[in-house]
């Protein structure tokens, strides 16, 4: 599995708190339940961060908005110069060397981006 693959699962699986639970107990599948399953809704990425970011404590949360190494940090995955490489590698991102200002914010776009690909809702001013 790939960071970005870790990236994408760890913000689909959190529900921020304010998302309704769902029901203890449901009645019998109607047939329209059972047919094809329907499209995932699109999951709202923002919310979700800051969601997880209220529970860590904005100190704790750090600038994941800009920050590549932050916003690892902030879903609970690595963050090392290794683990950048490897995903600026994935993510096709050549900007200035290993590690470097540039790089790193050239990743964070490419992330928000690749998020935003894969159904995420993301706010253009994080993708830009």
């Amino acid at each position: 599995m790939g960071i970005f693959s870790s990236i994408w699962d760890r913000i689909r699986g959190h529900r921020p708190k304010a998302a309704p639970a769902a029901p203890a107990a449901q009645a019998a599948p109607t047939p329209a339940a059972t047919a094809a399953p329907a499209a995932a809704a699109p999951v709202d990425v923002e919310a979700v961060l800051v969601s997880m970011a209220e529970l860590k404590g904005e100190q704790a949360a750090g600038n994941w908005r800009t920050s590549i190494v932050d916003l690892l940090k902030l879903l609970g995955l690595d963050s090392s110069l290794e683990a950048r490489k490897e995903l600026a590698q994935e993510l096709g991102v050549n900007a200035g060397p290993h590690g470097s200002a540039e790089q790193n914010i050239a990743l964070s776009r490419a992330v928000w981006r690749k998020l935003a690909e894969n159904g995420g809702l993301v706010p253009d001013s994080l993708r830009d």
